[in-house]
């Protein structure tokens, strides 16, 4: 948690807080943990987890997969067949850092009027 000095919230950048907030740094991230959350089977591959997820490209895909697995969230499978087969899934600690991700997401859909209202608040502002 974070740390009070003199009555202040400090935030340092090895709180738990701020490590957290990491994982969120590129937008990817949660929809690809989220995908796989809701994936039927539990296990996905590239191709198709790209075709779910419109707007990311293979690369992004490829990078937010890579980072997900070298924290521990996704698990990836490969099987020695040609054409290569990989698969994705998430791993125990994924699925437990998917359940908040489900919150913020259920959140978004019981709040779509204030996303909206927010959004159009921006482009207005930026239109300034």
């Amino acid at each position: 948690m974070p740390v009070i000095v003199d009555g202040k919230m400090m935030f340092y950048a090895d709180s738990e807080p701020r490590r957290l907030m990491e994982l969120f740094s590129v937008k990817w991230t949660t929809m690809v943990i989220h995908a796989l959350y809701h994936w039927p089977g539990g296990k996905c591959r590239t191709g198709e987890l790209q075709r779910s997820l419109d707007g990311i490209s293979k690369k992004m895909l490829v990078q937010s997969l890579r980072e997900v697995e070298r924290r521990g969230l996704v698990k990836r499978n490969v099987f020695n067949v040609v054409p290569p087969k990989v698969e994705y899934e998430l791993t125990e600690l994924g699925r437990t850092f998917a359940e908040p991700i489900e919150l913020m997401y259920q959140w978004g859909l019981d709040n779509q009027a204030a996303l909206d209202a927010m959004e159009a608040a921006c482009q207005q502002n930026r239109s300034l």
